[in-house]
């Protein structure tokens, strides 16, 4: 009989003896079952309470990480803190691989290797959170110019909670046996970070996981609540540039001329179409052309306009589509503007495009069924994919294919969520300079959540 059944037969039946159990028998069990109860909360609030006490050390951890903020392929101040804290907790540190990446180690006996990972570079952007800690960091690049910077897309509470979680799993060697592999990777705000460190022999230098973790704050979501989306979670990212040709001249002559500037606008109306005619309303897709340069001034009539885009899709088999239907638009509406054809549009798609994040459906379904246990039903909730970018993906599309993960992390006060929820009102989203997670609730969550499927994944036998 299930513990299940036999708080079945005492809610129904009491201690009767229609059960077919002795009065003995019937009091051993419900010892028994009030025990085991007892334990598990026990266990549960055991976790929880040595999160918080470890919280503090922490939060100055955060504090750090966040008004120090480095940019892609610049992050060498925070990979060396981030190397010190997992050294200082046990684990086996190698630096250095793709850039400023991570790979750290822990082996606790016969078992499989989990894989977690966190992304540590910053953006481009002006803090305006008002915060005690907030960025005041000022990047000089290459080129002499200048930008502030900020931790606009949560990495820091990554960090944090990527930390946090080390440091819980080498508390808890105990009840865990196999290996942690931990990674920190750089630049993936740039879509690269994944690659680079796979190409420097990630999977071959170190272990091969079994299992690839993540997890990515999400504003649209209260703290203290995950999120475990099974299938696509983010997009495929593609980059394109769109060179469209045409004949200068003098803008108050434009019939001696053929017009590069309407014909990109052209371009850019007919593109549109691809996603509201082109493809079944059940695969989604976007097509953004975010920049359009030509010209040198008003009354000249340019040789050339440039045009650059983002396409973003889940199914490969609709990126494929739109892609070909770009270069055909583009091509097609030039030959309608009377162009030849060694003048024709060249669309040229960036060959290193960031995949899209696809959560293995029967690793997600395991680890939901264990977050509602352990966190509380009413703490897991339900949301949609996203057609934001994340090269997570890379690291469960080497073949053979490692099941792989990344769930969401609420990230915005509660009373604050239920206000803008009620009266409409839009949340600062990532990549905002008004982004501002509650640290201490979203990055508590994230310790205890990545930390239970951690622990689920490396049980003993």
């Amino acid at each position: 009989m299930t513990k299940m059944g036999i708080m079945k037969v005492y809610l129904t039946e009491g201690f009767s003896h229609k059960t077919g159990l002795c009065k003995a028998t019937r009091f051993m069990l419900l010892f028994i079952l009030i025990l085991s109860a007892f334990m598990q909360s026990s266990a549960d609030d055991t976790l929880k309470n040595a999160i918080n006490e470890d919280y503090p050390y922490i939060h100055k951890l955060y504090t750090h990480l966040h008004s120090h903020p480095e940019l892609s392929f610049h992050e060498q101040k925070t990979a060396e803190r981030l190397a010190k804290e997992l050294r200082e907790t046990g684990f086996k540190v190698t630096e250095s691989v793709g850039g400023y990446g991570l790979v750290a180690l822990m082996r606790n006996g016969e078992g499989p290797t989990v894989m977690i990972r966190t992304d540590m570079d910053a953006l481009p952007i002006k803090e305006k959170t008002d915060l005690p800690y907030a960025s005041t960091k000022i990047h000089e690049h290459d080129n002499g110019q200048t930008s502030p910077v900020m931790h606009a897309c949560g990495h820091d509470a990554h960090m944090s909670v990527f930390t946090g979680t080390a440091r819980m799993m080498a508390r808890l060697k105990a009840q865990w046996s196999g290996t942690l592999m931990m990674i920190a990777e750089p630049a993936e705000e740039r879509g690269a970070g994944s690659r680079l460190m796979l190409e420097d022999g990630l999977f071959e230098r170190f272990e091969r996981p079994n299992f690839n973790l993540a997890l990515h704050v999400d504003p649209g979501l209260p703290t203290g609540t995950v999120a475990v989306l099974s299938g696509y979670g983010f997009a495929n990212v593609d980059s394109v540039d769109i060179h469209v040709f045409g004949k200068g001249g003098h803008g108050a002559l434009p019939a001696s001329t053929k017009d590069p500037v309407l014909l990109a606008a052209h371009i850019v109306i007919a593109l549109q179409s691809i996603v509201s005619r082109e493809l079944s309303p059940q695969d989604a897709a976007v097509v953004t052309v975010g920049t359009i340069h030509g010209g040198t001034k008003r009354n000249i009539i340019p040789e050339q306009v440039d045009l650059q885009l983002t396409v973003r899709t889940y199914a490969e088999e609709t990126r494929k589509k739109v892609l070909t239907s770009i270069k055909r638009i583009a091509e097609n509406q030039a030959r309608s503007f009377g162009m030849p054809e060694d003048k024709l549009p060249k669309v040229h798609v960036k060959e290193k495009y960031t995949p899209a994040v696809y959560n293995d459906p029967v690793l997600s379904q395991r680890i939901h069924e264990h977050f509602k246990k352990q966190l509380g039903r009413e703490q897991v909730k339900d949301i949609q994919p996203s057609m934001v970018g994340e090269d997570f993906a890379r690291y469960g599309r080497v073949e053979p294919r490692i099941p792989s993960l990344m769930f969401r992390l609420g990230a915005t006060d509660p009373a604050t969520y239920a206000k803008a929820k009620q009266e409409g009102i839009s949340l600062p989203p990532l990549h905002s300079p008004y982004f501002a997670p509650p640290p201490e609730a979203t990055i508590t969550t994230g310790i205890e959540a990545m930390t239970e499927a951690a622990l689920l994944l490396l049980k003993k036998q």
